[in-house]
């Protein structure tokens, strides 16, 4: 997706000598820091304040293309959408990407930077930290309020000394702390205060109260075990948040991918079956997202090769290491379940390293992501090569169809990708005539067979486009015989803007928003801060 619509506030403005931060921070990976920091971003821009979010270290595969170009975490991104303020790099100024054979990408203020990935530990570690609090610097001078989300669990003991996005960073910048527990999985009681007891004094002091998210039932009716923590703990419980099972934004990463909903409708007998590859590596798989929302889509995450036949429509989507993901298909059987399908006319949409993996060879001369820098023999579905560079493409880009049809115009979108692709046929058309961000003449971008059954395109967030996305379904209802539909979920003109006003509304009804303005609006300091506790 590419900036939605929202009302910029504020943006650029000096701060006012005193701007205020608040930290949210987890007991464990996927308990809803990321979405509850959506919630808050969004409560204060009605509010009239200048807030924009902060994660000092991401390490992710779900990443966004600012408009000038930086990658940052999606989280960041979405965040700053829900606070109505552009995206930029110094929101996630260290971004992490693992790749396969434990290696990891080190982007750096939107960049990569190899410089950095390649200091020893002490000396990275030192640096990142400096590049952190300079970034940090920057968002504090722009905006009055900073929302800083954690990384995974706030009390891993093991990585603390070399901590750059939990306590280290509230301490830096004297931001008090939210802790968020997840009771939906089990053990809150020992997720809370076990989390504290790790702490030290002057750690906890920095906590000022917990939330617990995705209840099941009435909140009430955990009124008791509310009290239990609240006294063992020291520290109010500032909200306790029901689940909400069908709110459709899109999660941070792939861990939180059996936690999606299915589309409303799915069990409809006129059910289109979508399947995506789950790669060990998938990156961005936000560009399927949108299909969770469509009445009559039921969306598969696909593992084995017995559930590929009868798809309507597979998915290879991106990848961080394609190489490794490439073999991965065929140590799976999956490579030969998708030339089979393939080969009986099924449809199979490649996007980015998905479109690489598709084509008939990946040659790695620069040693990107293959160490012995050889040719690699792709699944030949698309008759395309794909020679990988060092030079990391990030833009947004607008596109129209090569093969234009009504109603789809103007597409949006965004690349990130190591390499560039060719047609070896001149039978087999581009996808897309795309224009990156900054100008320049067009470019001829994708690739489709000569029935166009097959295809694949660099552009990230082309199933955003209510147009596009229109098409491809009624396409697909069409083999069925079934009727056209009339329109999709509006997404990107209204649609997403809604999802965040409407999971906002359902969490600060259950959130004490006098406390928060208390911290946030007025800069009393939270009473939960002014005790240590006893976890």
């Amino acid at each position: 997706m590419v900036n939605p619509p929202t009302r910029e506030a504020h943006h650029g403005r000096e701060r006012r000598s005193s701007t205020r931060a608040l930290m949210v921070l987890g007991t464990a990976s996927n308990v809803g820091k990321s979405l509850l920091v959506v919630a808050l971003g969004r409560w204060l821009r009605r509010r009239g304040v200048n807030v924009a979010p902060f994660k000092a270290q991401n390490i992710a595969l779900n990443s966004y293309v600012t408009p000038d170009g930086a990658e940052i975490g999606w989280a960041q991104a979405q965040q700053a959408f829900a606070a109505g303020v552009t995206p930029h790099a110094d929101m996630n100024p260290v971004l992490l990407k693992p790749g396969a054979d434990a290696s990891v990408q080190v982007v750096v203020r939107g960049k990569v930077s190899p410089e950095v990935g390649r200091l020893p530990s002490d000396r990275r570690h030192s640096a990142l930290r400096s590049i952190i609090l300079e970034s940090y610097r920057r968002c504090s001078t722009r905006h009055d309020v900073v929302l800083i989300e954690g990384s995974g669990s706030a009390a891993e003991v093991n990585l603390k000394a070399r901590d750059v996005s939990n306590l280290w960073m509230a301490r830096a910048v004297g931001a008090p702390c939210l802790l968020v527990a997840d009771i939906d999985r089990g053990g809150v009681f020992a997720s809370i205060l076990g989390t504290l007891s790790l702490l030290t004094p002057s750690e906890r002091r920095l906590i000022a109260g917990f939330v617990i998210n995705k209840f099941h039932g009435d909140p009430l009716l955990f009124a008791e075990g509310v009290s239990f923590l609240e006294k063992r703990s020291g520290k109010p419980c500032l909200g306790v948040i029901p689940h909400l099972p069908d709110i459709c934004l899109k999660a941070e990463d792939s861990v939180a991918l059996g936690d999606e909903p299915p589309a409303a409708g799915a069990g409809g007998s006129e059910a289109l079956t979508i399947g995506v590859v789950q790669l060990p590596h998938m990156a961005n798989h936000t560009d399927f997202d949108p299909l969770t929302r469509e009445p009559g889509v039921r969306l598969v995450y696909v593992t084995r090769p017995e559930q590929v036949a009868g798809l309507d429509l597979l998915i290879l989507p991106g990848s961080k290491s394609t190489v490794a993901d490439l073999d991965w298909l065929r140590q799976r059987g999956l490579a030969d379940a998708l030339a089979r399908h393939g080969a009986r006319g099924g449809r199979i949409f490649g996007i980015c390293g998905g479109m690489q993996m598709l084509g008939q060879s990946i040659d790695d001369p620069h040693k990107v992501e293959d160490k012995a820098g050889v040719a690699v023999e792709g699944l030949g579905l698309l008759p395309v090569r794909t020679i990988m560079n060092a030079h990391k493409t990030t833009t947004q880009a607008t596109a129209v169809l090569v093969d234009p049809r009504p109603g789809v115009g103007q597409l949006v979108g965004y690349e990130i990708h190591m390499g560039w692709t060719e047609r070896t046929d001149p039978r087999c058309r581009p996808l897309l005539h795309l224009r990156r961000a900054g100008g320049g003449e067009a470019i001829l971008d994708g690739a489709q067979t000569e029935d166009g059954r097959v295809f694949g395109t660099y552009l990230h967030g082309l199933l955003d486009n209510d147009a596009f996305r229109l098409h491809l379904l009624n396409t697909l209802r069409g083999e069925h015989g079934w009727p056209a539909l009339p329109g999709v979920r509006s997404y990107l003109s209204g649609g997403y803007d809604a999802e965040i006003d409407r999971w906002t509304g359902h969490v600060m009804r259950h959130l004490d928003e006098t406390y928060l303005s208390r911290m946030l609006l007025v800069g009393d300091e939270p009473p939960g801060m002014q005790r240590g506790g006893q976890a």
